[in-house]
């Protein structure tokens, strides 16, 4: 391929050249949530908290272990220590009032984009959403039934940006499925809880319970529960690695979405591809800073006019130094041999989002087996389902797409059977039971059923 444009360099990567399978595993590799890499100023911040130097997942460990033997006095201790944050019990949750008035305050036009967003996401939910099941037997029946949780804890991020889309992608899926009790937690931020859009926004979805908590102490004070917040069932939303490292702790103790690294597209191309579209749908995954945006082609020329693009438009984006160094340090353009080997590669990665603009879009989607949500043609961005469309955006990452989904209504549900037989049934099935119960040598779990043979 030829050299870029000046003033950006995203490795390049030749399949028919190249280890392409070693460049995708140190890709994986620096974008995975492992809790052991962190920052020279990470390094000096955590010594000026904890007083030495810990790993990220040994700070969360701490945190977390901390809150759950102390309570509330470790939450606003950590609070204070880490996001200079001065609360109390009193302050603690965002009052009722200040809601009310930070919708009564908001912009009509963002309200209503917020109603119509809803909307979507509530007719998509409620329309993959869980039946119950029954299945008739000789002599009885068997049901599967599925029941909304009671309470979930959702997490909206709060430190670069403030994201009322995430409240609404975490909370209506959850309503929908029947939820009854939503614990949300914000950073005391300006773009997390002092934030009016992110607090008009609950107040219109009937969120009452909001708090002013971040990090890994927010994430271990739903979990184990603590003055003033009593625990959830289940956590869910994103937030940075120490939120994600929270999560994977407290796993066990609660039931979580996922365990998410930084957002990433893989985004594959072909001449009928506008260039322009491209280079915004890679800059829109690599402004989150970080973020992993991976570009797939089978033509030299095709993936040249994209980067050319893309160093030209980096610039025109306000985040765009930001986006630079996810580019070059997460971000790769790589020439497949074809378009078969664009999705092997793509599926390989398992990417959270899979943008297929090409002419064949739908064709293509049908050799993928593992992504996140895949966006079809030159006219579905990510940035559709980001906001608007009515899937959740809350997806998997760091190649987790080929065990997890992305979270929906059905992520609030839990299932349990139901049996019921009467005697007839019970003597259908009895000799397969006594069968099975001799050979494990449980003779009373044979009992159980031969007695009621007689």
């Amino acid at each position: 391929m030829p050299p870029q444009s000046p003033g950006l360099h995203l490795p390049r990567i030749d399949s028919r050249r190249d280890d392409i399978g070693a460049a995708m595993d140190d890709l994986r590799r620096r974008l995975s949530p492992e809790g052991d890499v962190v920052s020279e100023a990470g390094r000096r911040r955590t010594i000026e908290i904890f007083g030495e130097a810990l790993a990220p997942a040994a700070v969360v460990e701490r945190i977390c272990r901390d809150v759950r033997d102390r309570g509330l006095a470790a939450v606003l201790d950590y609070s204070a220590r880490i996001d200079g944050a001065k609360l109390d019990a009193g302050s603690l949750r965002v009052a009722p009032d200040e809601l009310a008035q930070a919708h009564a305050a908001a912009d009509p036009e963002f309200l209503a984009a917020v109603r119509r967003v809803r909307g979507r996401i509530a007719e998509f939910q409620q329309a993959i959403l869980h039946e119950d099941v029954r299945v008739e037997r000789p002599g009885g029946f068997l049901a599967e039934r599925y029941r909304p949780l009671a309470r979930v804890g959702l997490c909206v991020p709060g430190g670069a940006a403030a994201y009322p889309s995430s409240v609404l992608m975490t909370a209506v899926p959850a309503q929908v499925a029947g939820v009854r009790e939503l614990a949300l937690v914000a950073p005391p931020t300006p773009f997390g809880s002092y934030n009016p859009d992110i607090l008009a926004t609950c107040h219109e979805l009937g969120i009452t319970e909001v708090y002013r908590l971040g990090g890994a102490q927010a994430v271990a004070a739903l979990a184990y529960g603590v003055e003033g917040i009593p625990r959830v069932d289940k956590i869910v939303g994103p937030g940075n690695l120490f939120v994600a490292l929270a999560k994977r702790f407290v796993f066990g103790q609660v039931d979580i979405d996922s365990i998410a690294g930084p957002s990433e597209v893989v985004v594959i191309v072909d001449r009928s591809t506008r260039p322009e579209f491209t280079a915004y749908d890679l800059l829109a995954q690599a402004e989150h800073a970080p973020g992993a945006s991976i570009l797939i082609g089978w033509e030299a020329d095709v993936l040249d006019a994209a980067v050319e693009e893309l160093s030209r438009r980096i610039a025109q984006i306000e985040r765009g130094e930001l986006a630079r160094q996810s580019l070059e340090a997460f971000g790769a353009a790589i020439l497949a041999r074809d378009a078969d080997e664009a999705c092997r590669l793509a599926d390989q990665i398992a990417p959270e989002h899979l943008h297929i603009a090409t002419a064949n879009a739908e064709a293509l989607a049908e050799k993928i087996h593992h992504a996140g949500a895949i966006f079809l043609g030159n006219y579905t961005p990510v940035a559709l389902g980001d906001y608007a469309a009515g899937p959740s955006h809350v997806l998997p990452t760091s190649g987790t797409a080929r065990f997890a989904s992305g979270l929906s209504a059905n992520d609030f549900l839990r299932a349990g059977s139901v049996l019921s037989f009467d005697r007839e049934g019970l003597v259908e099935l009895a000799p397969d039971v006594e069968i099975l119960a001799t050979r494990e040598g449980l003779t009373a779990h044979r009992a159980s059923v031969a007695i009621r043979k007689a």
